[in-house]
């Protein structure tokens, strides 16, 4: 019985720095059986879009002027089923996916947080500004959080934490550089384990 592909969808707003790790395991064949289906975009811009197309895979920018939050999600959905994902991967996604999308994927949808839910998490923390409130609040260790998504914003299931140490010399740029040197080592990994679970099924 030969194993079916498993097909990931990638949602990103900004530069897709996590996506390129996890190109860069497909194409170093360390993702056997998995394959990057395509990447959807809010911004026209998104640096995400031009490095997928750069390297050969489907990317599409959907507009959302002029649609309501749950028209532009239905196409967002309309779009991933017609390439039949297996798995929607948010990569940086500045939106919060609505009720009827998630029902859509539901539990095959995951995310990672640059903090430690539930630390820092939530509508207000994202970018930057998770670095700065753990910089602020004199934190001893942060680190990367990757979850399914739900409803909420940060509030599905934890499916693997990773931590590194905060050191009195850090700055948000430095903490960044940790956090992102965790999510480029463990996105990938967590996307082959959901992929073998699936096989299993």
């Amino acid at each position: 019985m030969t194993m079916e592909t498993f097909k990931v969808g990638v949602l990103a707003s900004t530069n897709g720095t996590d996506l390129q790790a996890i190109i860069d395991e497909m194409k170093a064949g360390k993702m056997p059986g998995i394959e990057l289906a395509c990447v959807l975009s809010n911004k026209e811009s998104a640096y995400a879009l031009e490095r997928a197309r750069e390297q050969g895979y489907e990317a599409i920018f959907i507009d959302p002027d002029n649609k309501t939050r749950e028209e532009f999600d239905t196409e967002l959905a309309d779009t991933l089923e017609e390439h039949k994902v297996d798995l929607v991967v948010l990569i940086g996604y500045m939106r919060i996916l609505s009720e009827p999308f998630v029902k859509r994927f539901e539990n095959r949808i995951i995310n990672v947080h640059p903090a430690l839910i539930p630390k820092f998490c939530g509508p207000s923390f994202f970018g930057a500004s998770v670095h700065e409130e753990v910089l602020k609040a004199g934190e001893t260790e942060t680190g990367m959080t990757i979850h399914y998504v739900d409803e909420g914003c940060d509030t599905g299931g934890i499916i693997l934490q990773k931590t590194c140490p905060v050191t009195p010399d850090d700055t948000t740029d430095t903490l960044k550089d940790k956090v992102q040197a965790l999510e480029k080592k463990w996105y990938p990994e967590v996307i082959r384990q959901l992929a073998a679970k699936k096989d299993t099924q």
